[in-house]
């Protein structure tokens, strides 16, 4: 069980547990060992004959695959076709470098809809969208978007926007010479 109070659910239709040991598999090979944290399936539970009349699943068949990605805690459920993923909401991976980058929306994006990919985001083959986002943009919109910032990393922000709105995969070295208006 978790010792987080937040725990990311995932609702899909019948492909929890395929998409909970993919997601385990992409987080646990990352390139980089700084991002830290376990990534593993932690607990499946089952459908029982209880509730079948609401829940309409076969008992016996999986209910949730409880996991983590780098310690962040998610629970798949496969709660039945009545909902969909959509851009509403994302989850954000954090990367070092430009080889995290290539590797997360390489692997995340597997088989997602490319018509969607836009400003480092991109959904997977379930739709679940993701922010594949270089930590050194984060630190540059950070610091130009304080209150009480300097006026070259306030237009370096501007820059820096302006170039991740024209890119789908973000180029770590593009945004960089954005910031410093090169």
């Amino acid at each position: 069980m978790s010792l987080s109070k937040i725990t990311t659910c995932l609702w899909f239709d019948g492909q929890a547990e395929e998409a909970a040991n993919y997601y385990v598999s992409v987080f646990a090979n990352a390139p980089s060992t700084k991002s830290g944290g376990t990534s593993a399936i932690t607990s499946t539970t089952h459908y029982t004959a209880g509730g079948q009349s609401t829940h309409k699943h076969a008992p016996g068949s999986v209910m949730t695959v409880s996991f983590t990605l780098q310690s962040h805690p998610f629970v798949a459920l496969n709660g039945g076709p009545q909902f969909k993923f959509n851009e509403a909401i994302s989850l954000q991976v954090h990367c070092e470098d430009q080889a995290e980058v290539d590797y997360f929306w390489e692997k995340l994006g597997e088989g997602g809809d490319e018509s969607k990919r836009m400003c480092g985001w991109v959904p997977d083959r379930w739709g679940v969208s993701w922010q594949v986002v270089p930590m050194e943009y984060l630190k540059g919109v950070e610091k130009g978007a304080k209150e009480g910032a300097k006026s070259e990393d306030k237009e370096g922000v501007e820059r820096a926007m302006e170039g991740m709105m024209s890119m789908q995969k973000l180029s770590v070295e593009g945004l960089r010479k954005a910031f410093e208006g090169k």
